[in-house]
């Protein structure tokens, strides 16, 4: 059975070849025509799954300057926050900011029980949370959303719950989650006092999961961190994965603006701006 969080394999044309009738006395030979050449290039879909080094360490923003430039490329790109924990009842509906802010960076928009399947009341721990509402977070719809947010659009950026080994219920985290998606992961690290080592264990963690670990982020969360520069560096000698971009302390944390400080163009199924005509 086909893996339905695998990315769009590279697509070849294969020439039917049949063999030639025979010739008869006096006819013409026909040229054999030239085979049609195969489609050796078509490129496979941008998706990743976007993680922290804890809760509150700008993974929703990187996310949605992910998604911006993704929609400024003139893809077809949704966001996915699949556990959400802290919604409120506006205008009869429940929104959760996070997910709110992915929804308006990406410009394909799909229900929000499809883009986010579980959404929670109380902020809190995510197995608290649903604990409090009689739910029980399971993978199954999960993934059975996903699924159709990839079927409807050309990239999907999913962003995971706080660290990287949230509990969802007794028997299923965060990273269970990333392991079953399978996507490509981009490490948040919120810029702070004691980074280094939270950062250098949630990429042991990814690793150890068998995932690949496409890049991280380094975003300000203490504008006033001392040797923030040196602690960079010395992360892009640790982390095996390339520095994607360093997004300092935002006036104004916005989808666009975080997107100037992000360069994704060497990570797969990424492709420069489409040239209007």
């Amino acid at each position: 059975m086909r893996n339905l969080n695998e990315p769009d394999q590279p697509l070849a044309l294969t020439p039917i070849v049949t063999a030639p009738a025979p010739a008869t006395a006096g006819a013409a030979v026909e040229e054999p025509k030239p085979e049609a050449l195969a489609v050796e290039s078509v490129p496979s879909r941008f998706c990743c799954f976007v993680t922290g080094t804890d809760t509150e360490i700008g993974k929703t923003l990187v996310s949605s300057a992910i998604l911006h430039k993704l929609a400024t490329n003139g893809r077809r790109a949704c966001g996915m926050k699949p556990v959400a924990a802290g919604a409120e009842l506006i205008d009869g509906e429940l929104h959760n900011e996070d997910a709110d802010m992915l929804r308006a960076a990406g410009n394909v928009h799909l229900p929000m029980n499809i883009t986010t399947p579980f959404l929670l009341k109380e902020p809190a721990a995510p197995h608290i949370a649903a604990a409090l509402e009689g739910v029980t977070i399971e993978p199954v719809p999960i993934l059975a959303a996903y699924t159709e947010i990839h079927a409807a659009s050309d990239a999907v950026v999913v962003e995971g719950v706080g660290g990287f080994r949230v509990p969802f219920n007794d028997d299923f985290d965060s990273a269970d989650l990333a392991a079953q998606l399978n996507l490509p992961v981009i490490l948040v690290v919120g810029l702070r006092l004691g980074c280094i080592s939270h950062a250098l264990l949630t990429v042991e963690a990814i690793v150890a999961r068998g995932l690949v670990l496409a890049g991280w982020v380094a975003n300000t969360v203490d504008p006033d961190m001392r040797f923030m520069l040196e602690n960079i560096d010395a992360l892009e000698q640790r982390i095996p994965a390339p520095l994607l971009g360093h997004v300092p302390r935002l006036d104004n944390p916005t989808a666009q603006a975080a997107a100037e400080y992000i360069d994704l163009a060497g990570l797969p199924g990424w492709h420069s701006p489409r040239v209007q005509t």
